[in-house]
């Protein structure tokens, strides 16, 4: 049956003209018939180079919102229309002002999970895997780092010549993995080497092998001569690791390590949204106004410069 629909999916795609963009964290079944995998950063600009005049993005509202914004002349959908990011919505538009107004010569970063709105108002965007090397490239030493304070956290103990100041914010769910799961982990698995996300807490990461974006823990782990990991992300990514890496065993940090916003987009999800590209007033269509997507853009682009 998972077949089927896959190939209906695939039928419907080339018919429609759509390309399929899949994070890292979407289930096998999505993967397998999406034309990119990756972060979410990486997805955008990889729909900025597709020829295809429409974008069905699996994953959470603020990636489509990048998307849109790196391809404003293509129509991007969002795979479910309910699926958004915690962190992403922690910090509104109007409580940055006022952190603005109290401190302007702060220079905003902001995480690229953040909502379109929000990067109207900041100088400059990160990922997870360039914010040490942008912030430390920045002439400014006063920063103000949003939303999520573990990754503000991680940047400033590489950036010490920073002033860094910190919203305190957070992903609930890299959040959720403590140094008690670590302690449990490394008991269970003794040989193993410790991979998390710089979104986890800092006593998480102190006790870390490894520390990267998904991608890099990915990319560690396949590189990496260790046969055993512990995985502290997003626990979906074990099962795209296990099947790259038959030989090499893969363990939860924590069963708490898993994104119930990415779960809604199912293989269904995707077959349905696929029917209703082109039609008017479609809920899953990302809208911004030109002016939307030219000061969201900024921060972006400031991004690419720097990074």
């Amino acid at each position: 049956m998972i077949r089927e629909v896959q190939d209906e999916i695939l039928r419907l795609k080339k018919e429609k003209d759509v390309c399929i963009l899949a994070h890292s964290y979407q289930t096998p079944d999505i993967t397998e018939i999406a034309d990119f995998v990756g972060d979410s950063f990486a997805l955008s600009k990889m729909a900025a180079g597709a020829e295809n005049k429409n974008v069905l993005m699996c994953g959470v509202r603020f990636m489509a919102e990048t998307a849109k914004i790196l391809s404003p002349n293509k129509r991007v959908y969002l795979s479910h229309v309910d699926a958004g990011c915690p962190m992403a919505q922690q910090l509104s538009p109007e409580s940055l002002a006022q952190m603005k107004a109290k401190e302007p010569d702060r220079v905003v970063v902001a995480y690229i999970n953040t909502t379109a709105a929000l990067k109207e108002l900041c100088d400059v965007c990160v990922t997870s895997s360039s914010a040490v090397k942008i912030v430390s490239s920045l002439p400014e030493k006063k920063i103000l780092f949003v939303p999520d304070c573990n990754l503000g956290r991680y940047v400033q103990k590489q950036c010490p010549d920073k002033d860094i100041k910190l919203y305190n914010g957070c992903c609930p769910i890299h959040n959720g993995a403590s140094i008690e799961d670590v302690a449990i982990a490394k008991i269970r698995y003794p040989n193993a080497l410790l991979l998390v996300h710089p979104e986890c807490r800092e006593e998480v990461c102190e006790n870390a092998d490894y520390i990267g974006s998904t991608s890099g823990i990915m990319q560690y782990a396949e590189k990496s001569d260790a046969k055993e990991f512990i995985i502290g992300t997003e626990n979906s990514i074990i099962a795209h690791l296990q099947y790259k890496c038959p030989d090499k065993k893969f363990y939860h940090l924590s069963q708490r390590l898993v994104c119930t916003n990415m779960r809604l987009t199912t293989l269904y999800e995707v077959l349905s949204v696929l029917k209703t590209i082109g039609d008017s007033d479609n809920e899953n269509e990302i809208i911004m106004t030109g002016e939307q997507i030219e000061l969201s853009r900024k921060c972006i682009d400031k991004m690419l410069q720097l990074g």
